[in-house]
């Protein structure tokens, strides 16, 4: 062997048992290696095959057991499991469902099935009961969070028909009116639209960019 000249080991071997990886974490952020010595790009030599690393993959099972940190998207038709916690900016689904482990102990071992509701804005509600009182507060956040003035309620009466109305709102309160001065009982659902983001984009041409990453 020539000083300078590159021979790639190859070890050939017929033992065939997984192996578990060892050593201490790596903290280098980049491709792993696919095929081709991990030499220096200016050093490696020009007559044999350049290396080449992964930047596409297959697998049947992927498990993280820290963080995973994605900047583009997740396509396919495979469910995808998490224990902790799933966060990002926005998503394109055809459907959503989720599943969560059954609630009734009679049905152990089964999973409760739902879905997610849809409509054409970023909306978002507050429900409960008024009882003896002319008015609804918004939660504390909303003030930041919902234009009031895309704010919509129903009411429910308990009990007996009161002729409940919305008297007026604005951006702290929702002022309700009975007839005669009535006491009030009523379940209310409150909703609005966030302002904190743009409004959703309700109808897009096939192909015109997604606008959420």
């Amino acid at each position: 062997m020539s000083a300078g000249e590159f021979i790639p080991e190859v070890t050939p071997s017929r033992e065939c048992l997984d192996i578990a990886a060892y050593g201490s974490p790596s903290t280098v952020d980049s491709y792993i290696i696919k095929m081709g010595p991990q030499e220096p790009e200016d050093e490696f030599p020009t007559e044999l095959c350049p290396p080449k690393y992964h930047s596409r993959a297959k697998i049947d099972n992927f498990k993280i057991l820290e963080d995973l940190t994605m900047g583009g998207n997740i396509a396919g038709g495979v469910n995808i499991s998490c224990s902790g916690t799933v966060s990002g900016s926005t998503g394109s689904f055809s459907v959503k469902p989720f599943n969560i482990p059954h609630p009734s102990p009679d049905k152990e071992g089964m999973r409760l099935v739902h879905a997610c509701l849809e409509g054409p804005e970023n909306g978002v509600y507050f429900r409960g009961r008024v009882k003896n009182r002319e008015e609804i507060s918004y939660p504390s956040y909303w003030k930041d969070l919902v234009d009031w003035t895309t704010i919509t309620v129903n009411l429910t009466p308990i009990g007996a028909h009161q002729n409940v109305i919305i008297k007026r709102l604005d951006e702290d309160k929702i002022y309700l009116q009975s007839k005669g001065g009535m006491p009030i009982d009523c379940f209310y659902h409150v909703y609005g639209t966030r302002k904190d983001i743009a409004p959703l984009p309700v109808e897009m041409q096939k192909d015109e960019p997604w606008p959420y990453t």
